[in-house]
């Protein structure tokens, strides 16, 4: 029987995509936009990203994955607006239909995903690192938002679902309403922005982060996240179903086993290494 990471495409470290550069250090896959001059994403690019994502899920190798861009300015843009201009209307909606499984997709993989924001994210972009799990920016004089009734339409890859669950209903409204802009110090504070490191200093920082979480224990790590992000969806009893059935298929984990002796013989823990 194949195993699924003898299939190509499915290691990180072996794609070789236009658009998205991947690489893979210390457990952690970096996903790396590169569509100069602004990371204003088209099918194509999304498609890449796709297929980055679902090599992620399937590569032992990945702990942690991080978003990030490789330009200097742009984490990204969003959108290409020469699409909603030139473009058939309906095929511009099923690219913001494939950008929602996308971001669905990295939502569902027992793994966290981190967007390291090195510069202007808007609209799409915003949208991009929404699907991540947490969010971390540099101290710079990068610009956020969600712009989109500027050009009458709505936040359409995910934001109007996703950053209500972030920062709130009515801050999210207000801030898709009043389309504007604002810095990396008030998106901490309205908490889309996770960390916020020196400058220079974001992509070091965030390697340290990952690092430490692809060094633990990587079932319970990915279990918390899944029951976080789909448990929300369901009604409470429900979820609590699903955190009790996660948990009991950790309980018989050799992890598992192992925190409980670490801790009681006061040492460090030797984590398995995988999900």
């Amino acid at each position: 029987m194949t195993n699924a990471t003898d299939l190509p495409g499915l290691k990180v470290d072996e794609l070789d995509l236009e658009f998205v550069k991947t690489e893979l250090r210390d457990g952690v896959a970096y996903l790396k936009l590169r569509r100069p001059p602004a990371n204003a994403h088209n099918l194509q690019m999304i498609l890449e990203l796709d297929k980055a994502v679902l090599a992620i899920r399937f590569d032992d190798e990945v702990k942690v994955a991080v978003l990030t861009s490789e330009l200097d300015r742009f984490f990204s843009a969003g959108a290409d607006i020469t699409m909603l201009r030139d473009d058939d209307p309906y095929h511009v909606g099923l690219l913001s239909q494939t950008s929602k499984e996308v971001i669905m997709r990295a939502r569902s993989i027992p793994k966290v995903f981190i967007a390291a924001i090195n510069g202007h994210c808007m609209g799409g972009g915003m949208e991009l690192a929404l699907a991540c799990d947490l969010r971390f920016a540099a101290d710079t004089d990068a610009q956020f938002g969600m712009p989109e009734l500027k050009l009458g339409v709505i936040p359409g890859e995910g934001g109007t679902q996703l950053i209500g669950r972030i920062v709130g209903t009515s801050k999210a409204l207000a801030m898709m309403l009043e389309a504007r802009t604002f810095g990396v110090k008030e998106g901490a504070d309205l908490g889309f922005v996770d960390r916020v490191f020196p400058p220079g200093m974001l992509m070091e920082e965030t390697h340290a982060y990952a690092k430490k979480l692809a060094e633990g224990p990587l079932g319970a790590i990915g279990y918390t996240k899944v029951s976080l992000t789909e448990g929300l969806e369901m009604p409470l009893y429900a979820g609590l179903a699903f955190e009790r059935q996660l948990q009991n298929e950790l309980l018989r984990s050799t992890d598992s086993r192992e925190g409980a002796a670490a801790f009681l013989g006061k040492r460090p823990a030797e984590w398995a290494g995988r999900l």
